[in-house]
């Protein structure tokens, strides 16, 4: 197995793939104003938890999109509880099969970092109504001068990190306007860390004897207690938008 394999293999059935929770999702969402009938699109959906609440939330129709199958396929299963409403859509979204204009409300909840938090605001832009919304979160610095060996992890991790007030600057540049930011408890950490922690060292039982899949648990692992040691130093930030003219 490779190592792509092994992750799949270690987060698979997992209820989330980041930091968040339905509170979360929802508190963000309320900071919209009221949308009739969206086209949502969720974008990097994950197993899907923020797109079952965002069907719950809204009366719109979302496209929940993905690059795992395992996902999309668990999604579905769920999506039955509406009808109609949840279409899942294996792509890439770098390379998003969709016209321009066709979406109200975009929603990248902990995924816009694989392609980039500038290369997806300015990307993803043109798949939004005029005056469409785009709603983000992001891992972001909380305090400036953090210790090095956190430092150090997060230059190999996500070099391009940056604190709250630097992505809120940089998104009128952009071309939308900020509604407003919202940064997530511990506690959406650990909606996340908490099962994957569990999974990890129950895998170390079935890989016990395969050196590679347990460095793969070791990375896993020092995520977690790195957020453990220094959580008080960054977190995951929602970022609320609205494209301007």
């Amino acid at each position: 197995m490779d190592e792509q394999s092994i992750f799949l293999d270690i987060h698979q059935g997992l209820e989330r793939e980041s930091p968040g929770g339905a509170l979360y999702t929802q508190q963000a969402f309320d900071m919209l104003p009221a949308l009739s009938h969206p086209q949502i699109l969720d974008i990097g959906c994950g197993p899907g938890m923020q797109t079952l609440t965002l069907a719950q939330l809204s009366d719109g129709s979302i496209t929940a999109v993905d690059n795992h199958q395992l996902y999309l396929t668990a999604l579905q299963q769920q999506a039955t509880a509406f009808p109609g409403r949840i279409t899942c859509l294996n792509a890439d979204m770098r390379n998003l099969p969709f016209a321009p204009q066709s979406f109200d409300l975009i929603w990248a909840e902990g995924s816009i970092y694989i392609i980039g938090l500038e290369e997806g605001l300015t990307q993803w832009r043109s798949l939004l109504k005029p005056g469409g919304y785009m709603v983000i979160s992001e891992l972001v610095w909380i305090k400036p001068n953090p210790p090095a060996v956190l430092h150090d992890y997060w230059q190999q991790g996500y070099p391009s990190m940056r604190s709250v007030e630097e992505v809120a600057a940089l998104i009128p540049t952009h071309g939308y306007t900020l509604i407003g930011t919202m940064l997530m408890p511990s506690q959406a950490w650990w909606n996340y860390y908490q099962p994957l922690e569990e999974r990890v060292n129950h895998m170390r039982q079935v890989y016990h004897d395969q050196p590679q899949a347990l460095a793969v648990l070791d990375q896993e692992q020092q995520e977690i207690t790195m957020y453990r040691t220094y959580g008080e130093w960054y977190g995951y930030s929602f970022f609320i938008m609205q494209t301007t003219s």
